[in-house]
């Protein structure tokens, strides 16, 4: 027998064959769901981007501002202010009583914040200070992608990425990378809405229900979850859509509830906003603060002027919204956080922070700045990066109060 025949009796395989390997099991391949989530991350990269370079920005001109100041830029944006209440109630809980004292109660803040702060910080390093900031930011991210996919779901992808740089941009925009609740809220919201308009209801009643833990505005979100679904009976009957109306203002009523209960009194958290002196009183609070702002201050603090212009444009942008013919989920949110912030006899000054997730509001610009010509869309929106770099540093180091 010659080498060749013996080598191959020995092998089992023909000369100048390669040797076949075992088969391997194949990578498992991502779902469906997953494709399309990476494939809208894809998407959204470039609006993502530069909303991190917008806020970049401000939190540039905040360092150099707070280092001539001699002041730190770390409890500027984890612990002042509201940041503090939170933190509190990550570490103690809340209050068991009512109290006479104003402005002192903390049952005014609702949970889901504090209590996902308490969560995160039991199973990664570093404070809950920490933490509740490293939250807020991701938060916000969260909250960028969720007002680009709403821009671009209606007016395309040029139209998204301006809506998100002008989010960005708003002139107390600082606060998105705080302690504070508004960028968590935001990115609620703004998914709500979205899974509104791709006809995904339970998903928008879930996002709801979160939003209703989150802020007492979180009523504005479930208003347009149980509306939009309601109103889509008329055509047809759908069992998820009277599931969705019904279940998006659960998280909203069971804090208030909880609280009534923890107090032992039915209007338990209303009467916690009193001592807030925040209850509603029609606007009139609103408009005495505008007559004497225009009318009787000759030298009206800076903030001040900001937060009227921030509400008043808000008024012009929602009629521009009613005459663009936004998607009624849409304007029905921002009608009903407008009517609440407007209306509110509180404290006036936060108010601009409030309209924070009202990001609809800012779609009318988006859209007829995405029709411009080049050069004028970058004048324009290096003109509201830069005023919101420089509200941002003024409302945190010069003006006394919170933002």
């Amino acid at each position: 027998m010659s080498s060749t025949a013996s080598e191959t009796a020995r092998s089992g395989r023909i000369p100048g064959t390669r040797r076949r390997r075992p088969p391997t099991r194949a990578a498992a391949a991502p779902s469906p769901r997953t494709r399309r989530a990476l494939h809208a991350l894809r998407r959204a990269a470039p609006a993502l981007a530069a909303y991190a370079a917008v806020r970049v920005t401000g939190l540039l001109v905040l360092t150099v501002w707070a280092h001539r100041r001699h002041h730190g830029v770390w409890p500027i944006l984890a612990t002042e202010w509201d940041s503090g209440w939170y933190l509190g109630i990550a570490d103690h809980g809340y209050t068991h009583q009512l109290g006479t004292a104003y402005n002192a109660n903390d049952l005014a803040f609702f949970p889901l914040y504090p209590v996902l702060v308490k969560a995160v910080a039991a199973i990664t390093p570093g404070s809950r200070a920490s933490t509740a900031l490293g939250i807020a930011v991701v938060a916000s991210v969260l909250a960028a992608w969720g007002v680009y996919a709403v821009g671009e779901r209606l007016y395309g992808r040029r139209a998204g990425t301006l809506l998100t740089v002008l989010w960005a941009a708003f002139p107390v925009g600082l606060v998105q990378w705080m302690g504070y609740t508004e960028s968590l809220f935001t990115a609620l919201a703004a998914w709500s809405l979205h899974a509104l308009l791709t006809g995904r209801p339970l998903c928008a009643a879930a996002g709801a229900v979160f939003a209703g833990l989150t802020r007492p505005t979180g009523v504005a979100v479930a208003a347009a979850v149980t509306v939009t679904a309601l109103l889509s009976l008329r055509r047809r009957f759908c069992a998820r859509a009277l599931a969705a109306a019904a279940l998006a203002p659960l998280g909203w009523c069971a804090y208030l509830g909880w609280v009534g209960l923890r107090l032992g009194r039915w209007d338990g958290y209303f009467a916690v906003q009193r001592l807030w002196r925040n209850q509603l009183d029609g606007g009139a609070e609103t408009l005495r603060r505008l007559r004497k702002l225009f009318v009787y201050d000759p030298t009206p603090q800076l903030f001040l002027v900001m937060v009227t212009l921030t509400l008043i444009g808000a008024v012009l942008l929602f009629a521009l919204s009613a005459w663009d013919r936004q998607p009624l989920p849409l304007l029905v949110f921002t009608g009903v956080l407008l009517a609440i912030v407007l209306g509110s006899g509180g404290v006036y000054f936060p108010r601009a922070r409030f309209l924070l997730p009202g990001f609809p509001l800012l779609l009318p610009l988006a859209l007829r700045l995405s029709r411009v010509s080049r050069r004028h869309r970058a004048l324009a929106l290096t003109a509201a990066v830069l005023a919101s770099a420089y509200c941002g540093a003024y409302m945190t180091l010069t003006w006394q109060g919170p933002p």
